[in-house]
């Protein structure tokens, strides 16, 4: 079926059980062809715009729950391996392309993208206009979707399943917003990543405590590869569990759903803060870093998902294209110095650190009477740019520089 053809066909409700039939929350119908596993399969659908990355995106743990629509048509060409993904599996609960490629093209290549999802029974399709889809996203936001295949647009008499049916199934499953999702995708238990590269055999210059609140493995290796040994701990670790550790700093991961559910981590937060730990966030640990020291957060309407973003370091005023994936930001002032808003100016004063080109989002904080500072992409970048890489020696700095007692020097 040709794209044409396809959005034709949604318009007229006319689809059959060889199709992959796309129902949006708002009523939208896109009737494509199956693609990866057949089924249902409900989230919150978004747009990624990379052009490159896809492995990397699939097995991104912030991506939980989530249908992605990739922008870039062409996808799959370099077929996966098994060295590029940021997970155990593929986290998103659906994906959708344009034209997947019928081919594998690249000597680091294993298999096929479609042959991975049908292993990790991940309902897709292609075949659509992601351009017009998008551009509805853009303009509705984002918004709970769900796609439906094979077995799954079968009507309980056998015959086809109408559309007020399987609308009415994506009215039924659960919003983004309200969503705590961190212990869906955290490990179970801590693991250690020792220091790698010129550090590799050596004592660790850091030790570092690491929540996996849906952690890509790139993160604690940008670490190691800077001296750091670090403990990759369950999201419901306590506070003393981290002082057992006895950590040189604290690091909070991306990951899933909504910040404003994540009362029990930011309680965590705020005594680590008060307990002197030099502390990194990145992703959900800025949205977190921001709730502690007493910011609101808010749900954008379509977020920023991809490895394009243009961001400025407000310290040096430098541009920067990043890595981003998140549908939430920190609600903070821009351009002044202000004191934290918890406890009446509790943590001391912090500002805005980072913005995004694009709209004005806040994007980093800094904090300026302790020893604690955050982003909201991904500086890891994987995959991505390599333009941010400085905020893991930032952090190193942070540590050295901010001793706790009873640590010697590095």
């Amino acid at each position: 079926m040709s794209v044409n053809d396809s959005v034709a066909a949604a318009n007229a409700d006319s689809y059959s059980l060889n199709d992959a039939v796309l129902v949006l929350e708002d009523g939208q119908v896109y009737v494509g062809d199956p693609y990866g596993s057949t089924g249902q399969t409900l989230g919150e659908i978004v747009f990624a715009t990379g052009m490159t990355g896809y492995q990397e995106t699939l097995t991104d743990p912030s991506y939980d729950r989530q249908i992605v629509v990739q922008t870039f048509p062409h996808i799959g060409d370099t077929g996966v391996n098994d060295e590029d993904p940021e997970s155990s599996r593929i986290w998103v609960a659906g994906y959708i392309v344009r034209m997947p490629s019928p081919n594998v093209s690249n000597w680091r290549a294993d298999g096929s993208l479609e042959d991975d999802l049908k292993r990790n029974n991940i309902v897709s399709m292609s075949g659509i206009d992601t351009r017009k889809l998008v551009r509805h996203l853009r303009s509705a936001g984002v918004m709970r979707a769900g796609i439906f295949s094979g077995d799954a647009l079968k009507a309980a008499d056998g015959g086809l399943r109408t559309i007020d049916d399987m609308l009415a199934a994506v009215k039924a499953s659960p919003l983004m917003s309200g969503a705590h999702l961190g212990q869906e995708v955290s490990t179970a238990s801590e693991y250690i990543v020792e220091p790698c590269g010129e550090f590799e055999g050596k004592e660790p210059l850091y030790e570092v405590v690491a929540f996996d609140m849906g952690i890509k493995a790139m993160t604690p290796h940008r670490m190691a590869e800077r001296g750091c040994r670090v403990h990759v701990v369950p999201t419901g670790t306590t506070f003393e569990q981290v002082e057992a550790i006895n950590p040189d700093g604290v690091f909070y991961s991306n990951g899933p759903g909504d910040p404003g559910t994540a009362d029990k981590e930011v309680e965590l937060l705020r005594r680590i803060l008060d307990a002197g730990y030099p502390f990194f966030g990145i992703c959900f640990g800025n949205q977190l870093l921001g709730r502690a020291l007493g910011f609101g957060t808010y749900k954008l309407k379509f977020g920023h998902r991809g490895i394009n973003q243009p961001v400025m370091d407000l310290t040096t005023s430098k541009v920067e294209i990043t890595a981003h994936n998140h549908g939430f930001a920190v609600d903070a002032p821009i351009g002044e110095t202000v004191p934290s808003p918890f406890g009446d100016g509790h943590f001391g004063r912090v500002r805005v650190s980072h913005v995004d080109l694009n709209d004005n989002v806040v994007e980093g904080l800094q904090c300026l009477d302790i020893p604690a500072f955050s982003v909201q992409y991904h500086p890891e970048a994987a995959a991505g740019p390599h333009d941010a890489a400085y905020l893991f020696d930032r952090f190193c700095d942070l540590m050295k520089n901010n001793k706790k007692e009873g640590k010697a020097n590095a």
